[in-house]
């Protein structure tokens, strides 16, 4: 039953799909055609400003000539405007539209015969129009004159003129460049959360963090301000566009090339810091002059065009492969980042190229748009810099918390055996010797005793025995020194440590396995070493509380001797492990919690290591690394190293 709503769910889909190839072809109601594309055009040039600008002046003059299709023309030393002119075909729309994809120039008008029907003049020198105009029905079969004059050296007509319903192209009309416009406000609204997240970073972070912001946020707004999308709709504005448009510029490059020392440092010789101060100073000096010529109605703008625009491509292109050899540089230094950033930076490239190559092959009758696919794929590419910067700085983080957690715990276990040793090397004496003393006069007494009282007596005497095995203990851990250090056979020691405790494993039905080779050789004391021995094993078969057995085997692991001493028994939980070799802590019922405590401080003072892995109902293993003497053959297999 679940399949059905599924196959439904796709069958809408396909449905939806369909409906909206079939609104997107473009039609009419009565079957005319949808729109027409007009190419036959008509060029003149004034070589000099006319005091009134009307097509009556140069529509019967002979020095018209015909192109195939409008293009971006370079002006010729002494013109000052240019004329396009192309007959409308007869009306067979009901209401008909034309459209225009770009006119590049700074005053734009549009006239059917003598009546002007179009009027763009700025004040500003961006000069990239899109024109949509309703014409009437009796204006079909004139001819349409358009007016062009620009300051800069290109000026022209891009793309063909398209003719249709009002209906068909206004949609056409309105998303044009609306694209464009939403991926730049997304970017800036990146930027703009950035910048407010930023107060809740450290401030080792802040610096890289703002300056990525500042990129996507200026990448935001050239992609905005270079679309015509903004100077179309709210051409009043143009000038507030076309100096953001600047502004935007200036700010990304400085902060383009700061966020890449950040990433990876002042480069060799100091060559990425040298080219930020650099490219802070040069903005700066465009900042300048941008704020001289505004003030001054762009009086000086051939000046500022030259440091603005031609000096500053230098600079750009410059500065792009600056980068790229850096990165490579980077890259032969196998960094993550490099590789991340020639991917973003690659296809950035590559966009770029596409976008240049075809508007020279086209002849300049392209508009730039694929730059804006590698905009949007070499911010993504700092974003995911950024955020593998923020990734290892957070493992970095907790790394280090853990390990000052494992050091914390260690500084008070260390603070706790100094305290207990202390009061063993200080007590211990003095309460031995007392406790002999008794334990002489108990026996004299036992000789003497009758025959009821020998159970007391000797109860008494066993209860004194322990309290001097607990003595001697506490004496041992107060100087777990090693004196008499010899070099041992690891299988001798440990065969004699499960000679001695064998009789105590079988009296419970346990057994007791040893698989230790002959060549492993350890630096330590016998005495010592088999004492801490005996208290893991014997701890082992208490743990088989009935029938089990106690594995012990050896063998080697970069240039240390493993001892593994592994059980079937109750096991532990994690609670219980963390309080391992703490003073009084025990899981038996008479246990002290001082023969683990002992074992570590021996184990310690070999240099070694010891850890626990225990389960509820399965049982315990430790591991024991101590530095071997020799190398032994009998490496550690694999199954061992994995169970670590």
């Amino acid at each position: 039953m679940k399949a059905v709503p599924k196959y439904f769910d796709v069958c809408m889909k396909a449905v939806l799909l369909t409906v909206l190839f079939l609104l997107s072809i473009p039609h009419t109601a009565d079957g005319r055609e949808a729109r027409t594309l007009i190419s036959d055009w008509q060029i003149r040039w004034d070589l000099q400003r006319p005091a009134a600008i009307s097509p009556a002046q140069v529509k019967h003059n002979m020095d018209w000539v015909n192109i195939d299709q409008p293009a971006v023309l370079t002006k010729p030393e002494n013109a000052e405007s240019v004329w396009f002119r192309v007959t409308l075909p007869e009306n067979v729309w009901n209401d008909p539209t034309l459209l225009l994809d770009q006119i590049e120039g700074q005053n734009v008008l549009a006239f059917v015969d003598e009546k002007l029907v179009y009027e763009s003049r700025r004040d500003y020198l961006y000069t990239m129009h899109r024109v949509f105009l309703p014409v009437q029905q009796e204006d079909m079969g004139k001819n349409l004159y358009i007016w062009i004059e620009t300051p800069k050296d290109f000026v022209g007509v891009i793309g063909n003129l398209q003719i249709g319903e009002y209906e068909d192209l206004r949609g056409d009309f309105i998303l044009r460049d609306l694209g464009d416009f939403v991926m730049g406000s997304t970017f800036l609204f990146i930027a703009i959360v950035m910048f407010f997240s930023c107060f809740f970073l450290p401030k080792p972070s802040r610096s890289s963090w703002l300056s990525l912001g500042m990129v996507i946020g200026s990448c935001g707004v050239i992609l905005i301000t270079y679309s015509p999308f903004l100077y179309t709709f709210y051409e009043e504005y143009g000038n507030i566009w076309f100096t953001l448009f600047d502004v935007a510029l200036y700010i990304l490059l400085p902060a383009l090339i700061f966020y890449f020392q950040k990433i990876y440092g002042p480069g060799p010789f100091g060559l990425i810091r040298h080219w930020t101060n650099f490219q802070f100073i040069y903005s700066a000096i465009c900042f300048i002059f941008l704020i001289i010529n505004q003030l001054n109605d762009n009086q000086f703008y051939k000046a500022y065009y030259f440091v603005s625009s031609r000096l500053l491509g230098v600079i750009m292109i410059l500065q792009m492969l600056f980068l790229a050899g850096m990165t490579v540089a980077y890259m032969l230094k196998r960094k993550k980042e490099a590789y991340i950033f020639s991917i973003g930076f690659s296809v950035q490239t590559a966009a770029v190229l596409g976008d240049l190559i075809t508007f020279y092959v086209k002849k300049g009758n392209h508009h730039l748009f694929l730059w804006k696919w590698g905009v949007l794929a070499f911010v993504v590419s700092l974003i995911v810099i950024l955020g593998q910067r923020f990734v290892r700085s957070h493992e970095k983080l907790i790394k280090y918390s853990k390990e000052l957690e494992l050091f914390n715990n260690e500084l008070q276990r260390s603070e706790k055996m100094e305290i207990i040793s202390e009061l063993a090397a200080s007590v211990a004496h003095e309460v031995r010797n007392p406790l002999q003393v008794t334990r002489g006069f108990m026996q004299l007494l036992e000789e003497k005793s009758r025959a009821d009282q020998q159970e007391y007596l000797n109860l008494a005497l066993e209860e004194l025995d322990r309290a001097s095995a607990i003595i001697t203990d506490f004496l041992t851990f107060a100087k777990p020194e090693l004196e008499q250090v010899t070099e041992l056979n690891l299988s001798d020691e440990l065969r004699h440590v499960t000679g001695i405790l064998s009789p105590l494993a079988n009296i419970g039905g346990g057994t007791i396995s040893l698989e230790v080779p002959e060549s492993i050789y350890i630096l330590g004391n016998s005495s010592k070493f088999k004492q801490a021995m005996i208290n893991l094993v014997k701890n082992s078969i208490e743990a088989l509380d009935g029938e089990g057995t106690v594995k012990i085997w050896a063998c080697t692991d970069k240039e240390q001797a493993v001892i593994r001493v592994r059980d079937n028994g109750i096991g532990m939980d994690m609670n219980e492990i963390s309080r391992l070799g703490e003073p009084y802590f025990s899981n038996k019922t008479k246990g002290t919690g001082l023969g683990l405590m002992v074992t570590f401080r021996i184990i310690e003072a070999m240099k070694g290591s010891i850890h626990f892995i225990s389960r509820k109902g399965i049982g315990t293993e430790v591991t024991i690394k101590i530095p071997a003497s020799t190398h032994a053959k009998e490496k550690c297999p694999s199954e061992h190293k994995n169970r670590e």
